[in-house]
């Protein structure tokens, strides 16, 4: 993305005399007959938690047995309750499709060349619990639910992708695999966990997503994948060293074009603060030329935008789906606004084109459009936060929000 108030700096050209170049060649090809040529942009979509277990589940097709093991409820079906009391009955089974509502529209108008989340959710029938107060799982026959949205990748280094155990994440990794959604981030090894998912574009180079997790988004230590150990790509904390060694890897697989996306799972569930320490590490992983596009989530809200250096970074994309709707105490964070993330980058550079956000409300554990107010709460409190890490954002006439640079 650029500014139209940026100055040359270096004898680089401004972008209204490359602007202006650009139409002069425009129209000298005109005038020989040949054609024009535009530059094709890689268009993303991107969101942060996707989490279709628990209560969500429980509307699906085919829901696990819905005992759970919470301090305060006892039974899936309980999240399912409060979303009935809050916005009455539900017809269940629904659709898989059913929950993605409105946004499934809103991506194909988009048309993005990727679709990629971070899944926050095990893919099983295991009743491997693992020893946490909260655990999420849907049913492998609902992973219709994943495809209905032609997801091509997902992230999967987080703190629920091992809730039920070692056997839970080999399921989920077959399941998706047998489904066509390439995975990153957990794997039978370490070096399974580290590697990339690679998405090949036509005419525009390649696509990799690494993903990653660290212990402020609750992710254990005892979860990381080693040699001889299924696990998640845990990064233990956030140090010069932990940047070097992630740049060094990510390096280590970059052709020439490609385009980097570092998917990070970190920071707790509420909150707006970006630490000092993470602001360092994406923009350290950027200025090492590892990684083009930097996609954090882990909290439940949307965070703070930055665009260092040309790139995009996003501290935290919040909850796309989730089973939250009903429970209260954390009002004034606006859960339930879900953000669709469409950013356009140019090939080979990964600099920032445009970014341009649609905002949709979860009602009936379904995806709606969101009201004007609510777009509008959000460009302003999104635009606060911004304030430090130089981005605001503009409300559009058609209901979406586009991202500029102070």
């Amino acid at each position: 993305m650029t500014n139209e108030r940026d100055k040359a700096k270096g004898g680089r050209l401004t972008r209204r005399q490359v602007i202006a170049g650009a139409g002069a060649l425009a129209a000298a090809a005109q005038a020989h007959g040949a054609p024009i040529m535009e530059s094709p942009m890689i268009k993303l979509f991107l969101a942060g938690d996707v989490m279709t277990g628990r209560g969500i589940d429980q509307i699906l097709p085919h829901p696990n047995a819905p005992e759970i093991f919470e301090p305060y409820l006892t039974s899936a079906r309980d999240y399912v309750r409060l979303v009935e009391t809050t916005h009455g009955p539900l017809e269940t089974p629904v659709d898989p499709a059913y929950i993605w509502g409105e946004a499934l529209a809103a991506l194909d108008a988009a048309a993005p060349d990727l679709r990629l989340v971070n899944l926050e959710t095990s893919i099983t029938t295991s009743d491997s619990r693992a020893n946490k107060q909260i655990h999420y799982r849907m049913h492998p026959k609902n992973i219709a639910c994943l495809t209905a949205a032609r997801l091509d990748g997902v992230a999967l280094a987080n703190n629920h992708v091992l809730d039920w155990g070692r056997a839970g994440l080999e399921e989920t990794l077959g399941g998706l695999a047998s489904a066509g959604i390439a995975a990153a981030g957990a794997g039978p090894t370490l070096p399974h966990a580290q590697t990339p998912a690679i998405f090949p574009l036509a005419g525009k180079g390649r696509v990799l997503m690494f993903s990653m997790g660290l212990p402020s988004s609750g992710i254990p230590g005892r979860w990381a994948a080693t040699e001889k150990r299924p696990g998640v790509f845990r990064l233990p904390r956030l140090t010069s060293r932990t940047l070097s060694s992630t740049a060094s890897l990510l390096s280590q697989f970059r052709r020439r074009g490609d385009l980097i996306i570092a998917s990070i799972h970190w920071g707790p569930n509420w909150g707006y603060e970006v630490r000092a320490a993470e602001r360092q590490f994406a923009q350290g992983l950027i200025d090492s030329g590892a990684a083009d596009l930097v996609h954090g989530h882990s909290s439940h809200h949307a965070r703070g935008i930055e665009v260092y250096r040309g790139k995009l970074i996003l501290y935290g994309c919040g909850d796309f789906i989730n089973d939250y709707e009903g429970i209260g105490g954390h009002e004034g964070y606006r859960v339930d606004l879900a953000v669709m993330y469409l950013p356009e980058l140019a090939p080979a550079t990964g600099r920032l084109n445009r970014l341009e956000m649609r905002v949709f409300q979860s009602r009936r554990f379904r995806l709606e459009t969101a009201a004007q107010d609510d777009v509008s709460w959000l460009a302003q409190r999104l635009s606060e936060e911004g304030q430090s890490l130089g981005t605001r954002l503009i409300p559009l006439s058609d209901g979406g929000l586009l991202l500029e640079t102070l």
